[in-house]
């Protein structure tokens, strides 16, 4: 029986519902994590929110003002020359055309592996950079592909959503782990009061050390999600699937493991730089991104 074809707006759709409901599962373990620890320590719980709420937003500013410095910054790219790569510019203004976009700015990074990123706060300030390995190893119409899928992220607004993702996900860590080491200082106190408060304190505890866990799996999703969604606006750009699939085939094939590259930074590339299994990686298995975009 033959496989059932995707609609690539289907695709698109059904990810980007799938990633908010990932991202409500996020928010709302934040707040009983808060509202939990604020029952074991018998602080207004409100406080906790207004608090985490504080640091939440200067992270998040900080992070959506400089994202595409932070990240030029931390794989050592260079600014690419039009004069010498010439290709890669006149691809890029190609897919702009297409998307609509403005012209980011264009990076390379000194790499073997062929790979890309993007970054940026929104359109009109957005970068993408590409590996030497991906501007040699790759036809013309593989890296339209790749490229595509990178201008997807910024079209999508990618970067905002995956910030914020990652600033919900550390302030669950880090009201963790402030709520775990009070446990170690808290006096005694009333012995009538401790036995009322004694299961606040247990799902306090249980919850501050399974919630990061659990908060870091859904974040991994959501990214891993994403990546599906932009592989289909990739191919909404170019109406041109193989160009895709065969820079995913030449990655399957030919990439070894980047030693060079900040960990923070593997949620933002095409393929993941380090090859990790499925359940810990920022990135779908490539065989499913081959597979699904072969039924496009």
């Amino acid at each position: 029986m033959a496989e059932t074809r995707i609609d690539f707006r289907d695709q698109i759709s059904s990810n980007k519902w799938k990633s908010f409901f990932l991202m409500s599962i996020i928010f709302i373990i934040f707040i009983l994590l808060g509202y939990v620890i604020s029952l074991a320590l018998k602080i207004d719980p409100y406080l906790i929110l207004i608090i985490s709420i504080i640091f939440s937003l200067a992270y998040i500013l900080i992070s959506y003002y400089k994202s595409d410095k932070i990240a030029i910054a931390s794989v050592n790219a260079k600014e690419a020359s039009r004069e010498k790569y010439r290709q890669y510019y006149n691809s890029v203004e190609g897919l702009t055309i297409a998307s609509g976009l403005p012209m980011p700015k264009l990076y390379i990074m000194q790499s073997e592996q062929i790979n890309a990123f993007a970054s940026g706060r929104d359109p009109k300030h957005a970068v993408v950079c590409v590996t030497t390995g991906a501007l040699d190893k790759l036809s013309k119409q593989e890296l339209e592909g790749v490229l595509a899928h990178e201008l997807s992220h910024i079209a999508d607004y990618d970067i905002r959503y995956m910030t914020l993702a990652t600033v919900m996900v550390g302030m669950i860590a880090i009201i963790s782990e402030i709520f775990l080491r009070s446990m170690w200082f808290s006096s005694g106190g009333n012995d009538n009061d401790n036995k009322g408060n004694i299961i606040f304190i247990i799902i306090g505890i249980a919850l501050a050390i399974l919630a990061p866990i659990a908060v870091q799996l859904v974040q991994l999703a959501i990214s891993r999600k994403r990546e599906f969604a932009a592989d289909a606006s990739a191919v909404k750009f170019t109406r041109y699937p193989p160009g895709l699939i065969g820079a995913l085939k030449r990655i399957k094939k030919e990439n070894e493991p980047e030693k060079k590259i900040n960990h923070a930074m593997a949620p933002m590339f095409f393929a993941n730089p380090f090859n990790f299994r499925e359940l810990t990686s920022t990135h779908p298995p490539i065989d499913k991104r081959i597979e699904t975009l072969e039924r496009m």
